[in-house]
């Protein structure tokens, strides 16, 4: 009967515990052992096997060349080590399309947009966008576009540019790093916020990436504004001879682009002794890619001004002034050589243009520039 079996059983465990109390324990442990897994191995299997790995999601090169967003929190010098990298191998083990990127450096935001916007427009995937603005403070409210434009979330992380002073040239690097960061952009354009586009993105696109050189305009020019503005504590590594001037408004490889970030000894001379009339950003650049890198430069600038007036700034284009004329004089006004050849189609930029002019650009735009 179960009563039998039970007092049996509990007999067989009292029996068992009292001997091993008397004989030790080390006896009895293999049984209890035994016992205890026999009856329990399931359970131990399943709390002692590890956790089944997580599907893992294939992190290849396309994640690891994924553009950055526009705003962090590097430092400066963070910025320029990590812009100044380039790649050992030239070749490129996968399919691209090299971006251009279009580089404004901006006053008071980016009053012509909606010119820019409707040049941008159908072109997703061959360039990108950077904005040098100036900080906000109590007499300059911070600069925002809206979320549907093209401009939205691609300021960089600027600081305040004061015309005429090194600051310019800071900025300018600053935003060639920032667009360096990107390894899919293969030309870098420096537009202001007067700039507009003159030809339409296709033309502009082919242009600069079938381009063997560099538009970094840069000549010699005696008198009080172009040798007189050197300084003899620069030497030996710029002498007079060596002493360039140029349009700021550059456009460059990026190869050369590289180099202007990297560079340490040009950038730290024109910081000590270009002042205070000096003018950095009209001497640099053209006095370092004149010396360094004179053999890929074209000598000219992409971007047309009008310095008929004379004086420190170019003309400022008012609503009046814009007209079928002066846009196919912009257009196809010049002669120059491009790739060994020559031809007619020497600027892709214009300035200065005021906000007044772009009711006037807008309506121009698709029957003159055709965008």
């Amino acid at each position: 009967s179960r009563l039998v079996y039970s007092l049996f059983f509990g007999s067989g465990v009292l029996v068992g515990i009292t001997l091993c109390y008397f004989i030790g324990d080390k006896y009895c442990a293999g049984a209890i052992s035994t016992f205890r897994v026999g009856n329990s191995s399931s359970a131990a299997a399943n709390a002692t096997a590890p956790p089944p790995h997580p599907r893992r999601h294939r992190v290849g090169l396309k994640e690891y060349l994924r553009p950055p967003e526009v705003f962090h929190d590097m430092t400066e010098e963070e910025l320029m080590w990590r812009a100044s990298m380039r790649a050992g191998i030239g070749t490129y083990p996968f399919d691209r399309r090299p971006k251009v990127a279009f580089m404004f450096l901006a006053k008071k935001g980016l009053p012509l947009a909606p010119l820019w916007e409707l040049f941008f427009r159908g072109n997703e995937g061959s360039f990108s966008i950077y904005v040098h603005s100036p900080p906000p403070s109590s007499s300059l409210p911070e600069w925002h576009a809206p979320p549907e434009s093209v401009f939205h979330g691609r300021t960089i992380p600027s600081k305040a540019v004061e015309w005429g002073r090194y600051s310019m040239v800071e900025a300018e690097r600053r935003l060639l790093a920032n667009a360096l960061l990107d390894l899919s952009n293969q030309r870098f354009v420096l537009l202001s916020e007067s700039c507009i586009p003159i030809y339409n993105f296709t033309t502009v696109y082919e242009y600069l990436v079938g381009s063997a050189e560099s538009f970094v305009e840069s000549y010699d020019e005696d008198g009080p504004v172009g040798r007189g503005r050197y300084n003899r504590r620069m030497r030996p590594h710029v002498t007079v001879e060596q002493w360039r001037k140029g349009a700021q408004w550059f456009e460059m490889d990026r190869g050369l682009a590289v180099e202007v970030v990297a560079d340490r000894l040009y950038c730290n001379l024109f910081r000590r002794f270009c002042r205070p009339s000096c003018y950095s950003d009209e001497h640099y650049l053209p006095t370092f890619v004149t010396a360094k890198f004179a053999r890929n430069n074209s000598n000219r600038t992409l971007t047309w001004v009008d310095w008929s007036r004379g004086g420190p700034h170019p003309l400022r284009f008012l609503r009046s002034d814009v007209s079928p004329e002066l846009v196919k004089r912009l257009r196809t006004g010049s002669r120059c050589v491009y790739n060994g050849r020559s031809t007619n189609v020497c600027h892709l930029f214009a300035r200065k243009f005021t906000l007044g002019a772009l009711d006037r650009l807008l309506r121009f735009a698709p029957s003159l520039m055709y965008f």
